[in-house]
């Protein structure tokens, strides 16, 4: 059903503090890499409710999904004024009020850096209105902004731009002063205004602009120059550094983060896969001291066929420091120590009948058969009752399961990730499964290939795994990657 007037709109609520209702719209959804396009602001005081918006030249081009989105397009933005002619008029808007916006984090992450790049500081207040609902109203599963327009019969005639939408928002407010006593409403508002806790080594701002947004973090100490304490990765940023910091820590980590970490960096990603990559390399590059590490470095191994004589293959012990897996054939395995390798093949050995000499896990005896052959465990390729390609072939079966894929291109791919608004593309160079870097722009790509040069990137186990798992399901896109053509 088309939207309707309201018959009579919603009575004011009444006034306790200045209040600016915010939207934006925007090329896309990265405050980092997308620009405003336009900004609505309803402001309300004691002197009573004022509103002002105004188109913004971006400066890049808008997407067309998001032109159709907005009904904003590059041609309504042409002649408007850019966010740094605004940006006085805006701050003075703002400056000592409660901003007021639905995913408010959203709205004020991208005036803080637009803000940023002009060398102004701006901090405020912030109320979502997502959550505000979700707090009063728990009973109802959607807080959409078309939900409350749904359920509040809020009203205005031109949806999903930047005044309008702050108005549906105060509209919002006011209908929740008409529906519930004002103690309620501000008991919530305080409660989702209060700060989080930070450690005591952090200044009040420090994470003011994390995003809830894809992407790795780096926990540092004391020293300005240090390694990081911590790495770790998250699908929403700003849930999981705070995560560590919410007072009621129950992992010792946690706890000893709190106590020595005097500066967070954050690093964002178009998707999750972006997210695993990266933090497997940064984990293999610093091995932060509170991070779990399965064994140390050096140790990851696994199995290689090699032929001793025509149809007779043997296991062969190799490990990864020494033999770059990503380009060897016939490996086997990926185990994280010697012991583990020798535990795996005997339990496959004995699941097989194989020979526990021609594994090599048992010293052939002059004469005399193997052990588990007198135990009715082999089938006798140790003394000649079963032939060693017999053998080698029952062997390369029951390893299959455990065969490391060997690489299936010509050279270095890109695996094609994009953003929920598909507004940022990541291009992730991976070259014999090792991840060498993510380009968001063509000269990036390479720029990272020729850093590496001929030298390959060491083989992690992890990041084989991520790489060769996103490949198989179908979730990336994977392009090969063919050098540019130089000029003569």
């Amino acid at each position: 059903m088309a939207d309707q007037p309201l018959a009579s709109p919603p009575a004011p609520a009444p006034f306790r503090e200045p209040l600016v209702f915010v939207d934006l719209e925007t090329t896309g959804a990265n405050p980092v890499r997308d620009r405003i396009t336009e900004i609505g602001i309803v402001e309300v005081s004691a002197a009573g409710v004022t509103q002002w918006s105004s188109l913004v030249n971006p400066g890049i081009p808008i997407p067309p999904f998001i032109q159709g989105l907005t009904n904003i397009s590059d041609e309504m933005v042409a002649d408007a004024p850019p966010f740094a002619d605004l940006a006085e008029e805006v701050l003075g808007r703002l400056k000592g009020r409660l901003f007021v916006a639905h995913n408010a984090r959203f709205d004020y992450g991208f005036l803080k850096n637009e803000f940023r790049r002009l060398g102004l500081k701006f901090h405020a207040t912030v109320l979502c209105t997502v959550k505000l609902s979700r707090k009063l109203e728990p009973q109802h599963h959607r807080h959409s902004l078309d939900a409350l327009v749904e359920r509040h019969g809020l009203y205005d005639e031109h949806r999903h731009r930047a005044l309008s939408d702050a108005r549906l928002i105060h509209q919002f407010w006011d209908r929740l002063h008409g529906k519930y006593a004002p103690e309620p409403i501000w008991a919530a508002v305080e409660t989702l205004t209060q700060r989080p806790k930070l450690p005591p080594h952090l200044p009040p701002e420090a994470l003011d602009d994390l995003p809830e947004l894809p992407g790795v973090y780096l926990l540092y100490g004391q020293e300005a120059d240090g390694e990081p304490l911590y790495i770790g990765k998250s699908s929403n940023l700003r849930q999981r550094v705070f995560s560590h910091f919410s007072g009621d820590q129950k992992d010792a980590r946690d706890t000893a983060m709190a106590a020595q970490v005097y500066r967070v960096e954050w690093r964002e990603t178009a998707g999750e896969l972006g997210a695993m990559l990266l933090e497997a390399k940064l984990l293999q590059a610093h091995r932060p001291s509170l991070n779990r590490h399965q064994k140390k470095g050096g140790e990851l191994c696994a199995w290689q066929l090699v032929q001793e004589a025509p149809g007779d293959f043997r296991p062969r012990l190799v490990l990864a420091d020494e033999l770059d897996f990503g380009r060897s054939p016939d490996l086997y395995g990926l185990f994280n120590s010697a012991k583990e390798a020798r535990n795996s093949l005997k339990k496959i050995g004995d699941a097989h009948h194989l020979c526990h000499v021609l594994l090599g896990l048992e010293k052939q005896r002059p004469g005399k058969p193997c052990f588990g052959h007198q135990m009715h465990n082999c089938k006798g390729a140790c003394c000649g009752k079963e032939s060693l390609s017999q053998h080698s072939a029952r062997l390369m079966a029951a390893l299959a399961k455990l065969k490391i894929k060997e690489w299936p291109y010509a050279g270095p791919i890109g695996l094609v990730e994009k953003d929920d608004f598909s507004s940022t593309t990541d291009l992730h160079v991976v070259d014999h499964w090792a991840y060498l870097g993510t380009a968001q722009r063509e000269e990036q790509v390479w720029e990272i290939l020729q850093q590496q040069g001929s030298r390959p990137a060491a083989f992690d186990q992890e990041t084989y795994r991520l790489i060769n798992k996103a490949i198989a399901q179908g979730a990336v896109e994977v392009r090969e990657l063919t050098p540019p053509v130089q000029p003569a």
